[in-house]
């Protein structure tokens, strides 16, 4: 017997000047969603996620509220630590830049790596920088001399920093990038960063003055009058969090001895992880990601979600109103790979109405209520799902390699297409075969009836728990409660229940918001 393939799953870690929004949470979600696919495949998995608490982002939200940054910090911090009940997570670690004890010696070795193979230097430099990015911007790149990401003017900046040599790594990214040893998904953001190297890669500052800095961060080794870069420090965290720079086994496992290294991160920091990060690691002589799976963006009314723009959506208080189950469908199921996506409360209410009441939890429930009414509950041995629907077997059958073809290539709607195939076909086959025509005939006499019965409803409780199967990485609540459901105790299935609330109905209504259902046994 193999060992199991060790995989390693990072998110970006955020700033934390505000509470978490619904753009952030997409990212977690997809991360969840790729570890528990890769559990349930039999990888050894980690998934980390966190907070970058060392931004100057923070230091102006604190004085804007008239609280010690620490207090800001602390306060958001645990906001996002707090997602991990309200959107099902399974996250194994969370570090916070600002307290975690791994962070600031693994910052430290990183540095000293860097510079002892000669690509860190210091030198003036004046340029425009947005506080919203915690970057520099060339004029060219600005958008009528406004940040292209946040809409808001760079700030003049002149000071002494040290800066690392990025220009000497151009031609080895663009190598591994090209020949795929650095896999960037989708194939428009490979083309991207190409596109940036080949545009020429210039020397990044990584450090700040403590004075611009307000104090605030991790200390240049051997310089304390600098402040180190914010970027540079919360790039650090997918190998600090492991102990980098300690003696720990756990960077030798997951970061080094790692089959794959995988980032989730958004569409605006592409540069700095397929660019920077690498050549990074590339200056301090260690393993690179092996891929850099980038997510676009959720809009309301077509601008970004931003705590920046104010138009945030909070995730803990969506899924208290609508049900983690409606939040993280809407998210796998109308994301596109490429391409942005607007948000409304409508929409999300609509999907969970129409595929998770509608179309899932109604075909369950049917199936289930039938062999309580014609079986007492009982089913039958099942004879196998071929037999009733050529169809409904491969939409079973095929649907485990769809839906790792779509994780592969980064893609959770299709992904979660591969599953709807399923509840299509069950449905399909319950139209088809109408049970009920073959429990009025046994009634009547007709002995076959009721061996076709047998093997329609065994067939169709079977489908719903390879079903359940196939859901458990995309919605583990609701694939438990459907496996609960499904499975005999004492020979007997338990009585039916409403899987899902009709969010609408209860909205028209003027009922209070849903409630999350409770877990499965």
């Amino acid at each position: 017997m193999t060992d199991p393939r060790t995989t390693y799953i990072t998110t970006t870690i955020p700033y934390v000047n505000a509470r978490p929004h619904l753009g952030f949470a997409l990212e977690l979600v997809q991360a969840d969603v790729l570890a528990r696919h890769r559990r349930q495949a039999g990888d050894s998995v980690r998934l980390l996620t966190g907070t970058d608490d060392n931004s100057l982002k923070n230091v102006l939200a604190a004085e804007a509220e008239g609280i010690g940054v620490q207090e800001l910090v602390d306060r958001n911090a645990a906001a996002f630590a707090d997602l991990r009940d309200p959107l099902a997570l399974s996250f194994d670690d969370f570090i916070r830049t600002s307290s975690d004890p791994r962070h600031r010696a693994g910052v430290e070795r990183l540095w000293q790596r860097c510079a002892e193979a000669g690509d860190l230097y210091r030198k003036h430099y004046e340029g425009l920088y947005c506080v919203g990015c915690e970057q520099f911007w060339a004029p060219e790149d600005l958008t009528d001399g406004r940040c292209p990401e946040h809409g808001t003017p760079p700030r003049a900046v002149a000071e002494e920093n040290w800066f690392f040599r990025l220009s000497r790594y151009a031609d080895t990214l663009r190598e591994l990038i090209t020949d795929g040893r650095l896999r960037i998904q989708p194939a428009a953001r490979r083309n991207e960063v190409l596109s940036l190297i080949e545009g020429g890669l210039h020397d990044f500052s990584v450090s700040r003055s403590q004075t611009r800095a307000r104090g605030w961060g991790i200390p240049v080794p051997g310089d304390r009058d600098q402040v180190v870069y914010v970027w540079w420090d919360a790039l650090g965290n997918y190998v600090t969090s492991l102990g980098y720079g300690t003696a720990d086994a756990e960077f030798d496992r997951w970061w080094t001895g790692s089959d794959r290294r995988v980032h989730a991160v958004g569409k605006g920091v592409i540069r700095f992880h397929a660019v920077y990060w690498p050549a990074m690691l590339l200056s301090a002589g260690l393993p690179l990601p092996t891929d850099i799976l980038v997510h676009d963006y959720l809009t309301v009314d077509g601008r970004k979600i931003s705590k920046s723009t104010g138009n945030t959506v909070d995730p803990a208080a969506l899924a208290a109103d609508h049900g983690t189950d409606a939040v993280r469908w809407w998210l796998m199921r109308d994301v596109p790979r490429v391409g942005d996506a607007d948000f409304t409360p409508e929409r999300l209410v609509q999907r969970a109405d129409s595929d998770l009441a509608g179309g899932l939890g109604n075909l369950v429930n049917r199936i289930v209520t039938m062999i309580h009414r014609y079986r007492a509950g009982r089913p039958a041995a099942a004879g196998g799902i071929r037999p009733v629907s050529e169809r409904l077997a491969r939409a079973c059958e095929d649907s485990p390699l769809q839906i790792e073809a779509a994780l592969e290539a980064y893609d959770f709607r299709r992904a979660a297409a591969a599953v709807w195939t399923i509840v299509e076909e069950a449905n399909r086959c319950v139209d088809a075969t109408r049970p009920w025509v073959h429990a009025r005939a046994e009634k009547s006499g007709d002995r076959g009836a009721g061996e076709r019965l047998d093997e329609v409803l065994g067939a169709l409780l079977a489908a719903c728990l390879v079903l359940a199967d196939r859901l458990a990485p995309f919605l583990p609540e609701a694939a438990a409660r459907i496996t609960d459901q499904c499975t005999p105790v004492d020979g007997v299935l338990p009585p039916p229940v409403p899987l899902f609330p009709r969010l609408g109905d209860r909205e028209a209504a003027g009922a209070a918001p849903a409630t999350r259902p409770g877990v499965g046994k």
